[in-house]
C-alpha cells in the first residue's frame, strides 16, 4: 500500500531567543492559584483559552477531553461539600507537626473562584478510531491532562490563575453535574484573577515540600 501524500510545506514560525525567554517565564509563572478576587471572567478571554487547550496533543487526534463549566449553585455547593469531607478526611491522616501544617494550608478555591470548570475524559469516544490506545487505553487520560495544561498555560498568558482541586470524590462530582456515564473526571479548575501571584509554588513557600531537584535528572539505559 503506498503512503499518503503529505500536504505541501509551509514555513513554521521563528521562535527567536526573546520568544523562548519569555515562555520560560510563562512556565515559571505558571502557579496553582487558591485565592482569587470576586471579578468575573471575561467571556471572550475565557473562550480564547479553551480554544488553544484544544491544540493540545491527544493520542489519534481523539480529542477525548469534555469541559464541563459549573455556574448553578447548588451544584457548586455539592462540589465544596464533597471537598470538605475529603479534606476532613485527609487532614486526618497526618499526626503532629504535618497535620498543624495541613491544616494552615489552603487547598482550594471554591467558594471564591467566579469560574468552576469541571474536565472530563470521554473514554467512549469514537474520534481517533482507536489509533495508538489498544495497548495504553490510559492515553485518553493522558491527553486531558495534556490539555488541561494547555489551557493553564493560556490562562496565566491572559492575567487568569487556574487551582486544580482534586481532594474530591470522583463519583460525587460526577453524579452532581450529571454528565454521561462515559466521562471520567480528571480534573475540577477554579479559574479567576490572583488575589496574588508568585514565582514560587504556593506549597513551597508554606514549607509544606521543597521542589525536588532529581525529577529534572536524565536517565541514560
Amino acid at each position: 500500500m503506498s503512503e499518503l501524500p503529505s500536504p505541501p510545506s509551509v514555513d513554521p514560525p521563528v521562535f527567536d531567543a526573546a520568544f523562548r525567554a519569555r515562555l520560560a517565564d510563562l512556565f515559571a509563572w505558571r502557579r496553582d492559584v487558591r485565592r482569587f478576587r470576586a471579578d468575573p471572567v471575561d467571556e471572550a478571554v475565557l473562550r480564547t483559552c479553551l480554544d488553544l487547550a484544544a491544540l493540545a496533543p491527544s493520542v489519534g487526534n481523539s480529542q477525548p477531553w469534555r469541559f464541563v463549566r459549573v455556574s448553578d449553585a447548588g451544584r457548586r455547593a455539592a462540589v465544596a461539600a464533597s471537598f470538605e469531607r475529603c479534606n476532613a478526611a485527609a487532614r486526618a491522616g497526618y499526626a503532629d507537626e504535618r497535620g498543624a501544617l495541613y491544616a494552615r494550608l489552603k487547598l482550594a478555591g471554591l467558594r471564591e473562584a467566579p469560574v468552576h470548570l469541571a474536565v472530563f475524559c470521554d473514554a467512549a469516544t469514537e474520534a481517533g478510531h482507536g489509533l495508538g490506545r489498544a495497548t495504553m487505553p490510559e492515553m485518553l487520560r493522558y491527553s486531558v491532562a495534556a490539555c488541561i495544561h494547555a489551557f493553564w498555560l493560556a490562562a496565566r498568558a491572559h492575567g487568569l490563575g487556574v487551582g486544580w482541586v482534586s481532594i474530591l470524590e470522583p463519583a460525587v462530582v460526577t453524579r452532581t453535574l450529571d454528565v454521561p456515564d462515559a466521562w471520567d473526571l480528571i480534573a475540577y479548575l477554579c479559574v479567576g484573577h490572583p488575589v496574588e501571584v508568585h514565582a514560587d509554588p504556593e506549597l513551597v513557600r508554606h514549607g509544606w515540600q521543597e521542589r525536588c531537584p532529581e525529577t529534572v535528572r536524565l536517565h541514560e539505559r
